[in-house]
């Protein structure tokens, strides 16, 4: 099963490489202004790594591999602070087959705090009966004038449906437009 998943998500990932990056220009060819509120939305790929609780911990790939598709819009009341929406469907692998296993929704805030890099904290409410919260740090790795390449690491943070609570360890990379 390993074998097939690394070239889907290489081809995935050279397929978000090569969209065209252009700029927003006016029919004067002049770039438009940045003026606020600034509404962005975003597509990426989340890979769970290794997740901790008191029931038993797990590492993604031991019997299965998981993978969640983000997508979101981010809406910037100013250069610093903005608030942001999230639907994330997951899909778990495994031998005998693939399903969609957990679908969430996770409205949160942003806080740019310079040098390419956001503080995003969400609140997590997952059709799995859990909730929480993630901590996230962004980091924007390449920025065209209507692109942004990005990877992230997270922490989500979960209770409830009558499960320990637990942790886990990810991380993500992306392409917001």
């Amino acid at each position: 099963m390993r074998t097939l998943i690394q070239p889907i998500f290489s081809a995935l990932f050279l397929l978000l490489l090569s969209l065209p990056l252009f700029s927003q220009t006016d029919s004067s060819g002049v770039t438009a202004t940045h003026k606020y509120p600034e509404i962005k939305a975003y597509v990426d790929i989340v890979h769970p790594i290794y997740t901790w609780s008191k029931d038993g911990n797990h590492a993604n790939f031991d019997d299965s591999y998981v993978v969640g598709n983000p997508w979101g819009i981010n809406i910037w009341k100013n250069k610093k602070f903005g608030f942001t929406f999230e639907f994330t469907p997951t899909i778990k692998f495994t031998n005998s087959g693939s399903k969609m296993t957990n679908f969430l929704f996770h409205p949160g805030v942003l806080y740019r705090i310079g040098h390419e890099f956001t503080l995003i904290g969400r609140v997590a409410y997952e059709t799995s009966g859990r909730y929480g919260f993630t901590p996230i740090l962004n980091k924007v790795v390449y920025r065209s004038k209507a692109n942004t390449i990005f990877i992230a690491a997270l922490l989500p943070i979960r209770f409830g449906n009558a499960l320990a609570p637990s942790y886990t360890a990810a991380f993500q990379f992306g392409l917001g437009f």
